[in-house]
């Protein structure tokens, strides 16, 4: 589906905001930040730019509105894997489930939505002299989240905790990357479920340094 075609359905259902954003989206994600602006969006969504600028003062407000965008669709897409864990399990096995669901949850996104999942970590989404980003992305904290609750089952060690959300993302990120605009984007679904099981299974083994986890894994 085309950007256009995608802004103007949001549109039609009433919401000219988020219209526009996901038009900047898809703008930024073929073109770059510097190809994201006003009468773009405007255009993508079929409105005048000055209904755009009722919402939007500038190409940096416009397409910080689009990453956030982004991330509440990644976020929301991911809380719904994460559904399917089941609460009553081990602590280990849930927060194992819990890493694996969150790391497919990314991943199913980055295929359904390329163009608003390259929008998400796009490069420059501010003006150079502007402030860098106060909060992490919601994907870091989640994952950070997922780690404690590791530490608390006693499958990652403590000592390992700080800054371990750095290489489960780098896998799952990497292989998103891979599968939406690298050599395995042609993969049939059965070779792309296969990477992405090996790819979870290798980011769980990899954080099994806790008691608990080296038993798991022996």
């Amino acid at each position: 589906m085309t950007s256009t075609s995608t802004a103007r359905r949001s549109y039609h259902h009433g919401d000219l905001r988020n219209a526009l954003a996901r038009a900047a989206a898809e703008l930024a994600a073929t073109g770059g930040p510097d190809a994201v602006t006003i009468r773009g969006a405007a255009r993508a969504v079929g409105v005048t730019p000055t209904a755009a600028y009722r919402h939007f003062e500038n190409q940096s407000d416009l397409l910080e509105a689009a990453r956030a965008l982004a991330m509440d669709g990644m976020v929301a897409v991911t809380a719904e894997y994460l559904q399917q864990v089941p609460d009553d399990d081990d602590p280990v096995v849930r927060a194992t489930a819990r890493l694996r669901s969150s790391g497919r949850g990314y991943i199913r996104f980055a295929l359904a939505e390329p163009g608003i999942f390259r929008t998400c970590f796009t490069g420059r989404l501010r003006e150079p002299a502007g402030p860098p980003m106060a909060d992490p992305p919601a994907p870091y904290v989640l994952l950070g989240t997922i780690l404690d609750e590791l530490v608390d089952a006693g499958y990652l060690d403590p000592a390992d905790r700080p800054g371990a959300e750095a290489a489960p993302w780098s896998a799952v990120h990497g292989l998103a990357m891979l599968l939406v605009d690298g050599p395995l984007k042609d993969f049939d679904e059965d070779e792309r479920e296969a990477a992405i099981e090996r790819t979870l299974d290798m980011a769980v083994r990899g954080l099994a340094t806790g008691p608990r986890g080296r038993a798991a894994e022996r």
